[in-house]
């Protein structure tokens, strides 16, 4: 099972660019556990979350996005300094690709294909 996200700048009409990105799953003990890390590329996409050979199991993980250097790095003020999506992987699943609609004052995500 693989995963991958896309950030996209609503407010700019463009791809969201070096937005870091963090997949980290959840223990039996409720903490979370870094599974790997990446940067959007120019085009807003992070497909290489997970270490070579490595696939999603079922269990509980996140995303979460570091919008704070984002915003920093184009001068301006977000309301988030960063956005979590917590879901849910379970038997069956092929493909995850969740990408996150950005702007400073809000955003929306789905599951995409």
């Amino acid at each position: 099972m693989s995963i991958s996200t896309h950030v996209l700048d609503t407010a700019q009409g463009q791809p969201a660019a070096e937005v870091p990105v963090r997949l980290e799953r959840r223990e039996a003990s409720g903490n979370w556990e870094l599974v790997g890390s990446g940067r959007t590329d120019r085009d807003g996409r992070c497909t290489k979350l997970l270490p070579d050979g490595e696939a999603l199991a079922t269990g509980s993980y996140r995303l979460s996005f570091d919008t704070a250097a984002y915003f920093r790095r184009r001068n301006v003020e977000g309301l988030y300094p960063s956005v979590e999506i917590a879901f849910e992987v379970r038997s069956g699943d092929k493909r995850f690709h969740l990408p996150l609609l950005l702007s400073p004052n809000g955003y929306t995500t789905y599951r995409g294909s």
